[in-house]
């Protein structure tokens, strides 16, 4: 019983021995004061300060457990340490200072310091690369350093800061930003534009950044389908063709090519814009074949329609169709005159107003103000309605392409112009309440007709009531 009780003494005793090998209770914990972050080759100070511990004071900067860094001695009450350190690739890690006075000991809490790279050389990648894609296709962007750690990062467009606030303008775009890159999924023409980014180690002090070159990123349209058509012009004798193909939608530089008849007799390269022209040859009234045109880009290839190289002269009896427009209160406001053309292709027309001429825009202005072509001379407008309009409208056309053809004309028609063309609203509604007035006359004129009969009716019956009580009274009387 006495050995257990000694075994049981044991560890007080192991305590109390290294007690008294410390000397005596531990000191209170001292404070470190360091950075968390510093620049890789930049100097530091750590600062250990332990309060209330007599001199002389020893101070220990310790690393990542007991690996010990520096030591420093206070003789002099001074109650703290510095310790300057040269920051290298090493440094990083947890730092913790120890002090010891008079046989006692204290340790700080910890202090967590990570090694930052400076930032240097900033560009923007892409991918595709070079930045040049179709709509519709990804685009990512990557800012990439040479060298650098911990770092942020902000992107611009067109000098504009990308943020995901709702309210920035670039919000539409879609423009996401996660960590170094920059993703769209599907571009569209609104993403062309120039591209850069910045970045940078944030710090309490001596924050560093580095910014990009811009990067300009191209959006290609796809082709639209090539529209193709042709004009004849006549030189002395001698007549010419040209046929024009044009696609309304593209990124330039594309390839036109020329088919005539399925053979390929002309090809366009065109740099700036979505249109070529083919010279062709041509005679009128003959057929000269079909021609197609086709677009070719670095991504499609389309074909327009036949068209076949037909150009029929003019001829035939032009006849004047026309056709009143009114206004909303059902008067005449303008009047629209159509000549309507039997045979001709490349028709020039023109107007005439009692005998008149009415000039064609390539001949110079009207002199009636109110009258307006369209359709290149087929339609003419009277747009506002006078009775000097009024009068017989003939039209005629010739070739266009040749000055000395013949002209057809029309028989003249006549176009009457009134003040007032159809019944007014005003009116309807007069004839309307004259109509509703007559109806309550006869329905008044009806119900009195009906009390009328019945007051008939009552009087007669109450005469054969007293002829009857007259009779009765006659019939009772005693004979004299």
């Amino acid at each position: 019983m006495k050995k257990k009780q000694e075994l049981c003494l044991l560890p007080v005793l192991v305590a109390a021995c290294l007690v008294s090998i410390m000397g005596g209770s531990p000191l209170p914990s001292p404070i470190l004061i360091g950075p968390d972050k510093a620049y890789l080759n930049s100097k530091v100070v750590f600062q250990c300060r332990s309060p209330g511990s007599p001199p002389p004071n020893t101070y220990e900067l310790l690393k990542d457990g007991n690996h010990l860094v520096a030591t420093s001695n206070d003789l002099q009450d001074d109650q703290s340490a510095m310790f300057f350190l040269k920051i290298s690739v090493t440094s990083e890690g947890s730092y913790h200072c120890r002090v010891t006075a008079g046989g006692n000991m204290g340790l700080s809490g910890t202090v967590r310091l990570q090694v930052v790279i400076p930032v240097s050389g900033t560009m923007v990648t892409s991918d595709p690369d070079p930045p040049i894609l179709y709509e519709g296709l990804r685009l990512t962007l990557t800012c990439d350093v040479t060298k650098g750690s911990h770092l942020s990062y902000t992107w611009f467009y067109n000098r504009q800061e990308v943020t995901s606030s709702p309210t920035s303008p670039l919000t539409p775009l879609l423009l996401w930003p996660v960590g170094n890159t920059l993703v769209v999924e599907r571009v569209t023409t609104k993403h062309a534009g120039n591209y850069s980014c910045i970045a940078g180690t944030r710090m309490q002090t001596n924050s560093r950044f580095s910014s990009s070159r811009e990067i300009t990123v191209r959006i290609k349209v796809y082709l639209s389908v090539p529209q193709i058509s042709f004009t004849i012009s006549k030189e002395g004798s001698s007549y010419h063709g040209n046929v024009t193909c044009r696609s309304s939608r593209g990124t330039p530089p594309v390839t036109f090519y020329l088919f005539l008849d399925d053979k390929e007799v002309g090809s366009d390269v065109a740099t700036e814009s979505l249109v070529a022209w083919f010279p062709v040859a041509i005679v009128p009234g003959r057929d000269m074949g079909a021609v197609r045109c086709a677009v070719e880009s670095d991504a499609q290839r389309l074909t327009s329609r036949p068209l076949t190289l037909v150009v029929v002269p003019v001829g035939g009896a032009p006849k004047v169709d026309v056709e009143y427009l009114y206004r909303v209160d059902s008067k005449m406001a303008s009047a629209r005159l159509q000549c309507l053309l039997s045979l001709g292709t490349f028709p020039f027309f023109s107007w005439s107003l009692n005998g008149s001429l009415l000039l064609h825009p390539s001949e110079g202005d009207s002199s009636h103000p109110s009258h307006a072509l369209a359709d290149g001379g087929r339609t003419l407008f009277l747009t506002e309605i006078t009775l000097e309009d009024s009068g017989y409208y003939r039209c005629r056309a010739r070739d266009s392409y040749d000055v000395t053809s013949a002209w057809v004309e029309s028989q003249p028609v006549l176009v009457q112009v009134t003040e007032v063309a159809t019944t007014t609203i005003e009116v309807m509604a007069i004839v309307f309440c004259c109509f509703l007035m007559l109806t309550l006359a006869g329905g008044v004129a009806c119900v009195m007709r009906m009390l009328n009969r019945q007051r008939v009716k009552d009087d007669s019956v109450n005469i054969s009531a007293s002829s009857q009580i007259h009779f009765l009274c006659l019939t009772s009387l005693p004979d004299p």
